[in-house]
Parts: structure tokens; sequence; C-alpha cells
């Protein structure tokens, strides 16, 4: 079931994250560099518009933790792995943004002090109030939790007025319609929605630290080219995740 849409809110400060997968485009593995220069431009179009923006970027594409660790591999050591996966990938997306002209930086939840910045809040939020944009790598820092979840952190931490997820698809559907031409397209849910139904669209741990904090989420496909400035100004085809009434 569908419902009818808000007008557009407008938004001084956004996260989006970007999964490692998206940043394959059409390959099996790796970073696609068109696909980079893609995100980065969508991207740049978005600061242009006078909107704050911080990035989480997955590490999938590269290395994927659980995955290796249902391979016999140790959970948090494989986890550890594919925290440095999402660092590779923060610094392809901060090449394509400052080939956009684009001032950035890249912050780390482990220190890493020849490459990237170490996290600190107050840091990030200065940075932002001076129109750079933020690339958070390395999740949260911690094993056992997921790019989602550090999603949800870094924008509750940077006061942000929205999440933004780039995924394969258009929305959140009930099932993968990818493989499933009869799974059934959600305009909006609500936090409880996801959680009932296990629509797998964030894990439980960011989908429930964003309702705590009323944090909305618009999932949308960001494989075309402006796909991302569109949702922002609340064009084109997309699912919100808001708090009920």
């Amino acid at each position: 079931m569908t419902e009818q849409r808000d007008k557009s809110p407008s938004y001084k400060r956004v996260l989006l994250k970007v999964s490692g997968e998206a940043l394959m485009g059409k390959g099996s593995g790796g970073v696609d560099p068109e696909m980079v220069d893609m995100v980065a431009a969508d991207i740049a179009a978005v600061v242009a518009s006078g909107v704050q923006v911080c990035l989480v970027v997955g590490g999938g594409n590269i290395f994927r933790g659980l995955s290796a660790a249902a391979r016999g591999m140790d959970r948090a050591q494989g986890d550890y792995a594919g925290m440095l996966a999402t660092v590779i990938n923060a610094l392809m997306l901060q090449n394509g943004l400052e080939r956009q002209g684009l001032e950035t930086r890249v912050m780390t939840a482990i220190q890493m002090a020849a490459i990237a910045e170490p996290y600190i809040r107050r840091r990030a939020v200065r940075h932002m109030e001076k129109g750079r944009v933020v690339i958070f790598a390395a999740g949260t820092g911690n094993p056992y939790f997921t790019t989602d979840t550090a999603a949800a952190l870094r924008a509750n931490e940077m006061e942000c007025d929205v999440v933004f997820k780039g995924t394969q698809v258009d929305g959140i559907y009930s099932d993968d319609p990818r493989h499933n031409p009869d799974a059934v397209r959600y305009d909006q849910l609500t936090y409880m929605d996801v959680l009932a139904r296990q629509l797998n669209v964030m894990d439980a741990a960011a989908i429930s630290l964003a309702r705590e904090n009323k944090l909305p989420i618009v999932v949308f496909n960001m494989h075309a080219p402006g796909a991302f400035a569109a949702v922002v100004r609340g064009e084109g085809r997309f699912t919100r995740v808001i708090e009920a009434g």
C-alpha cells in the first residue's frame, strides 16, 4: 500500500549512505571509476544547492566480514578487514569529489593518520560548516556493527535532517524485486513497519537508532545520473521511513 508524500522539506544537512556494491557499477566487484564520477557529480550538485553533505561508505564490493565469518573466519577479524575496505572506497570517493572541485575530508573510526583524520565529532561538524564534504570510513570502529548502523550513528551525531540510502532499487519492497516480480513497493513506511515486516533495507540496530531519534530515512536507486540531487528535491521514486503519525 502506498501513501501520499508530503511536500519535500528543505534540508540543511544530510547524510548519504553509499554501499560498496553501488560503487561496483555493472561489475561484479571492485570499484567502477565511472560510477564514482557519477556519484561525485551528483553530490556536487547537492552541495551547490546549499545543502551540507556527509557520507558513510560501505565496503562490500571489496570484502564483507559477515560472509567471511560464515566461511569460518573469526567474525571480529573479518569485520576489521571490512572496515579497511571502506577506507579504500572512501579514498576513491574523495578523489572523485575533488575532481568535481569540492573540498573534502576523510575521517576514520580507526586511526590511520597518514591518509585520513581520526573521527572527532566537533571537528567533523566544523568541516561541514565550512562547506566541506566529510566522508566517514571504517564504520563505527567496532566489530559486529554494520555501516548502516554507522550511518544512523553519524547522522545523529552530525544533527543531520535525514539519511539518504542509495541502493540498487528505487525504494523499499516487500521482497527483492530483482528476483521476485510480484514484490510490492512502498512509498512510505514507519520504523516499526520495517522492523515488524523484516524488510532488509537496513539492519535492525540502524532502524532502531533512527527511530529513537526520529531521524527520517529515504531509500532510492542511486544508479541513475542525478538521482541523489532529485530525491533531495523530493523528486523521483523513493521510499521514506518515518515515525508513525
